[in-house]
């Protein structure tokens, strides 16, 4: 079943996208760049509300660890995702899949509390919350820019100073493909 949901999705992004190129081959440059602002911002007022429902996954193309070291990774399986008051936090880094998750990371499930939304007087996003849980306890710090729904959180346990930011976009939970691996 998921098979087939997952087919038609992809079939769909890849219409969308052919009709997207035909339409962008009759526009000019500068109108090019209008329709890609409007949809940038438009994906932002969908974080901000997916944020505010508690309802968001921001999947991650990219992981900076502490020490300045990128790897970039596979989306669908390095995410943040809050579903209310839960929270799954999963990185999974393109080897052979030797790790707890079976993906070749870890994935760690846990309770959100200290849930603070602020925005500056840019319109950028800053999130606070705690996700503590077995094999987390940590507090995640998510920053969205005004107009797009690029995103990036830091992680900082609380144990140990291993700070991990991740990188990417931050989406409704009903618009995220991400496959979620074993739980500690």
């Amino acid at each position: 079943m998921k098979r087939t949901v997952y087919i038609a999705v992809l079939l769909v992004m890849i219409l969308s996208a052919t009709a997207q190129a035909q339409v962008n081959e009759s526009l000019t440059k500068e109108e090019q760049k209008e329709l890609n602002e409007k949809i940038d911002s438009i994906m932002f007022v969908q974080g901000v509300q997916a944020i505010k429902d508690k309802q968001f996954t921001l999947e991650a193309d990219k992981i900076i660890s502490k020490r300045g070291r990128t790897a970039f990774v596979t989306s669908n399986t390095n995410f943040v995702m809050v579903n209310g008051d839960e929270a799954v936090v999963q990185v999974a880094f393109n080897n052979s899949g030797f790790g707890p998750n079976g993906l070749g990371g870890i994935t760690v499930e846990g309770t959100v509390s200290s849930y603070q939304l602020k925005e500056n007087k840019k319109g950028n996003i800053t999130l606070t919350m705690n996700v503590t849980g077995v094999g987390i306890s940590a507090r995640l710090i998510i920053y969205m820019t005004k107009g797009s729904n690029r995103a990036s959180v830091e992680i900082s346990p609380n144990f140990n100073s291993n700070r991990t930011t991740l990188s990417g976009v931050l989406l409704p939970n009903d618009q995220s493909l991400v496959f979620k691996g074993t739980s500690l």
